[in-house]
């Protein structure tokens, strides 16, 4: 099936050589299939592809790709795609700083209070800030591991590059969660609604019921609860839900922080565990995004991180079972 997918695409590059449509979505079955050299490239088409609605900035200072010095150069890194990208991207800053730049890092608000602690960033604004910043150079983050030439086997700062958070926050959420009797994991079950893909990567919270018998104290981490979910968390009584005060994902890191585990589809939370280095189990979909490659249950981007995939398209069950079965022996071993 993927050889007949290439095939397709390089059929219709021969046609139309400057589609940016096709060389973007060739450039994310390079990039699912550990071409990341040629990947790389083709995802800069990004910004010319009308499917994807996506606008240069138009900055007069040139766009850096890792083939001008930095030493003594102000430049701006500019988030570009979602937030779990920006996380994922942002680990690039101190790179970016260690010969000599000053780093501005700009994202967007719910998590710049997070992203601002990362070694290098030299100030952490939003969009709304950027015209009052003077810089010499930008580089949109997506762009960065382009940069750097990264590999799978190259990909820096895979055991965690965000810093811990400060003890006076994870104490004020040890003391809302309570004392520490059992196993405590934190579930997310659904993305963004407005995600292209959200069909294909988010699931009910029904679908989780198997785990729910498991002794384990569960805590909610899902932001933007959906109607169909909201009656049925209520009933229930195994997870805990303090998501009105998780007010940005610097807060939600603190959380994160108290937890034994992160379970959840594919979402930015499991971004934010793994650049904490917290153990995190992404479950993801038969056809997975780009990032989590194929035919491996870790991930080089993460290695707190484990992978648990769909068997074939849109079998949960398959899923659920397995995390059920694992989770079940991490609480049974797990002592206060």
């Amino acid at each position: 099936m993927l050889d007949d997918a290439f095939a397709t695409f390089h059929r219709s590059l021969a046609v139309a050589p400057d589609n940016a449509d096709t060389i973007w979505n060739l450039a994310l079955l390079q990039m699912l299939t550990g071409d990341f050299e040629r990947g790389w490239l083709g995802r800069e088409a990004r910004w010319k592809a009308p499917s994807l609605g996506l606008a240069e900035r138009g900055f007069s200072q040139a766009r850096w790709l890792g083939d001008q010095p930095l030493e003594g150069k102000t430049i701006l890194l500019h988030a570009d795609e979602a937030l779990g990208d920006s996380i994922q991207f942002a680990r690039y800053a101190s790179m970016v700083a260690a010969p000599g730049a000053r780093v501005v890092l700009e994202v967007k608000p719910a998590v710049r209070r997070l992203l601002a602690g990362i070694s290098g960033v030299a100030d952490c604004i939003d969009r709304s800030s950027t015209p009052s910043r003077a810089f010499d150079l930008h580089c949109p983050l997506g762009s960065l591991p382009l940069a750097f030439g990264t590999r799978p086997d190259t990909i820096p700062f895979a055991d965690g590059y965000l810093p811990a958070p400060s003890t006076e926050r994870v104490k004020a959420w040890e003391s809302r969660l309570g004392p520490r009797t059992r196993f405590r994991v934190g579930l997310v079950w659904s993305g963004d609604p407005g995600h292209k893909n959200d069909h294909n990567r988010s699931i009910a919270l029904r679908a989780l019921v198997p785990l729910l018998d498991c002794d384990v104290q569960f805590v909610s981490l899902q932001k933007g609860i959906r109607d169909e979910d909201r009656a049925f968390l209520a009933e229930c009584s195994n997870i805990v839900d303090l998501t009105e005060q998780l007010t940005d994902f610097s807060e939600t890191a603190s959380l994160v922080s108290c937890l034994d585990l992160v379970i959840s589809v594919d979402t930015s939370v499991v971004h934010l565990a793994g650049a904490l280095g917290a153990p995190v189990w992404t479950m993801l979909p038969f056809n997975p995004d780009w990032r989590w490659l194929l035919d491996r249950d870790d991930s080089p981007w993460y290695r707190s991180m484990r992978l648990f995939r769909q068997p074939t398209r849109g079998d949960w069950g398959s899923v659920v079972d397995r995390v059920r079965r694992e989770l079940d022996g991490m609480a049974s071993a797990w002592q206060p």
